[in-house]
């Protein structure tokens, strides 16, 4: 034999019990469903964080393009109506006489920009994921302030997220 003081050595050790590989087997299985438990919770609260942040930009985006076309404009029609029934139209000369008209169109949640300046006409995708609801998304005009209210609603089922922006926006002296 090459090792003869090897088996000697195998020969005083006993080994693991069958209940002490047990209690070792039963610690790693709840080890690991904690693990899965939390990663499970941990991917339920990033796909709500990603819901919560696609509504939000989307609501904003609508909200910074409406203020910044309301904020040139001299004429401004369908703000009782709009989305539900009406589009939302604004229009104005610039200072080198050419005029622009812009119409906000909500179409499946998808808020569109129309855009003409008398040379062309280019419709732009604005947002998504607008809630076209008649308490979520609608805007009024008061005194020369025009109020934007935009519902951005992501997610399935039960797990719908709606985030809501509102401005006040003042346009041209004058109109």
């Amino acid at each position: 034999m090459i090792f003869p003081g090897l088996r000697q050595f195998h020969k005083s050790r006993a080994g693991f019990t069958l209940i002490e590989v047990m209690v070792a087997i039963a610690i790693t299985g709840i080890i690991a469903l904690a693990a899965s438990i939390s990663s499970g919770q941990l991917l339920n609260q990033t796909s709500r964080d990603t819901d919560y942040t696609a509504a939000s930009r989307h609501a904003m985006n609508a909200i910074h393009w409406i203020s910044r076309d309301v904020l040139m404009a001299q004429t401004i029609d369908g703000v009782g109506g709009f989305p539900q029934t009406e589009d939302l139209s604004l229009s104005w000369q610039t200072w080198e006489n050419s005029v622009h008209s812009v119409t906000y169109t909500l179409e499946d949640g998808r808020l569109l920009r129309t855009h003409s300046d008398g040379a062309g006409t280019a419709t732009t995708l604005i947002a998504e994921y607008i809630n076209p609801g008649a308490n979520m998304t609608y805007c009024s005009y008061e005194d020369g302030v025009m109020t934007i209210t935009v519902t951005g609603s992501t997610g399935e089922g039960s797990r719908v997220v709606d985030v809501t922006k509102t401005r006040k926006i003042t346009n041209r002296p004058g109109l």
